[in-house]
């Protein structure tokens, strides 16, 4: 599977706390029909109405909370972690961007496309709710080696993770596909088309990578909402097929 596509999203209402809930952000109008050239996203991704699946408690009247699930969002410096991150939250996104000083000259290496000033120094942390039944937690990792150390904790409970890369700097992504290879994470590899653009095809990408037919590789752009959440529903997708997999062995 090389890619997924879903329904468009209307655009984001302005002003009050009310725009900013996720359902006035992602919700899909009632009636509403898919635009041209979405396809309807396959049916894991919304679970049967049931008492733990967010249909009402009809001996309380209230409404379950959505189900969580932890997603990585993992890559080399200067991919568009935080990005992808900011892009999708509908939160404000936390994240722990320091200044770049001349003591990272030549060991922190964005790209000469890369206008960055700022690295994240520990995590970047967002949430999106799908529906009503379930909601991602974003955790978004350090890029560089030297912290290295905390993607462990960052990785335990979570279900997946998309693995950002820049299609110009491919090496800079092996450290996050071996990790997740050697913890046996279910983990999509999300080409991010800086200025619309990739530097390689995906089928020269996925053979200079070493990844299997098995593992997601789809093209997106970390700024768009819609392009994020699609990227994000091949993880998802991705993660729910490997836990149906294990029940069944």
């Amino acid at each position: 599977m090389d890619s997924v596509r879903s329904p468009e999203w209307p655009p984001a209402p302005l002003g009050g706390l009310a725009a900013n809930s996720a359902a006035a952000r992602y919700g899909t109008p009632a009636g509403a029909t898919p635009a041209t050239g979405r396809a309807t996203p396959p049916s894991p991704y919304r679970p049967q109405a049931g008492p733990r699946h967010g249909a009402p408690d009809i001996g309380t009247g209230r409404t379950p909370p959505p189900i969580p699930v932890k997603l990585l969002v993992a890559g080399g410096f200067g991919v568009g972690k935080t990005t992808t991150v900011g892009a999708i939250s509908e939160i404000a996104p936390l994240t722990t961007e320091a200044e770049m000083t001349s003591a990272g000259i030549g060991i922190d290496d964005p790209g000469a496309r890369s206008g960055k000033t700022t690295t994240t120094v520990a995590m970047d942390f967002g949430c999106v709710t799908i529906d009503h039944s379930l909601k991602l937690y974003l955790f978004g990792t350090p890029g560089q080696s030297r912290f290295g150390f905390m993607w462990d904790d960052l990785a335990r409970g979570a279900l997946g993770a998309l693995v950002v890369v820049d299609s110009a700097r491919l090496d800079d992504c092996y450290p996050a596909i071996d990790f997740f290879e050697r913890a046996g994470l279910p983990f999509v590899v999300g080409v991010n088309a800086f200025d619309g653009q990739v530097a390689l095809d995906l089928a020269s990408i996925r053979w200079a990578l070493a990844i299997s037919d098995q593992v997601p590789l789809v093209q997106f752009d970390a700024r768009d909402r819609l392009s994020v959440r699609d990227a994000l529903l091949v993880v998802l997708d991705r993660a729910l097929d490997r836990a149906t997999r294990d029940r069944r062995d």
